[in-house]
């Protein structure tokens, strides 16, 4: 089983624990990290933020048949500044990528009711870092804004696949479907409730399943890399100066961002072209 790491009365959140689970498993968990009112205005934020991207050219990235992701500004949501500093993603972050660490990228998918099985993959192809190196430079971080049943499509992971080499996995992403007997094989469903966080390598071979409710199963994305990793190429985060500067130096050291007057619609450059049509 994944780890999962129940919140301590006091914020000291073991390194050995948080390693081993992301250098073994590939995924760990706290849960309830926040209350159920933090979570219900991050799903109001999110369905405000997925019907706006829905009229805006290139606004929501198809990621499959009813399935989509969306990047958004930080400062649209209203938990940014809670999870950027939450004591455990923070203690995630430092354990796994150092203390110089810097978040690239949030966002959300939306997995809508008849959305239907994406193939087996990775995020994005595995750095020399981790094939050489045996490191992980990169962690996402994700947060549902419901409650998950085993009807709504949920996210599916194939625990210490992040390890596996790219053996005629196409574009470094997409493995052969000779290997989908040993990820199923493997296979864990997550069904978070509203509150929990995961961290996962996004090396680690998954995928979303097929949405079988009349409910859409959205869920918050945050990226953060080590430095060396160059994961920012692939977004474009931005703050106005009047929002960033109401977060604390804390946060500020662990952005890589641009700060601009008025927010500028963003250009989503990190597309997968493997997932639009889904499990063929």
């Amino acid at each position: 089983m994944s780890t999962t790491i129940q919140a301590p009365i006091r914020q000291d959140f073991d390194t050995a624990a948080i390693m081993g689970g992301l250098y073994g498993d590939g995924i760990i968990g706290l849960k309830g990290a926040f209350d159920r009112r933090w979570a219900q205005d991050l799903h109001e934020d999110v369905e405000d933020l997925f019907r706006e991207a829905l009229l805006r050219p290139g606004g929501a990235v198809g990621r499959g048949p009813k399935r989509y992701y969306v990047e958004i500004h930080p400062e649209r949501i209203r938990g940014f500044a809670d999870l950027a500093a939450h004591p455990w993603v923070v203690a995630v972050c430092e354990a796994v990528l150092g203390p110089e660490y810097k978040i690239v990228e949030i966002g959300f998918d939306v997995p809508l009711p008849g959305a239907v099985h994406q193939p087996w993959h990775r995020d994005f192809p595995a750095p020399e870092d981790t094939l050489v190196g045996r490191r992980l430079n990169s962690l996402a971080f994700n947060l549902t804004t419901v409650d998950v049943y085993e009807d709504m499509g949920p996210f599916e992971i194939a625990p210490g696949t992040q390890w596996d080499a790219p053996d005629g996995f196409e574009h470094g992403m997409f493995p052969p479907k000779s290997l989908y007997g040993r990820y199923e094989q493997r296979a864990q469903q997550k069904l978070p409730r509203m509150g929990d966080i995961s961290a996962r390598s996004a090396l680690t071979i998954h995928r979303g399943t097929a949405n079988r409710s009349d409910k859409s199963r959205p869920a918050l994305v945050l990226g953060v890399d080590a430095p060396g990793a160059n994961n920012a190429e692939r977004h474009d985060l931005q703050f106005t100066r009047a929002y960033y500067e109401t977060l604390p130096e804390s946060v500020h050291r662990h952005l890589t961002c641009r700060v601009v007057e008025t927010l500028e619609p963003i250009v989503q450059a990190h597309t997968i072209e493997g997932l639009v049509m889904g499990e063929a």
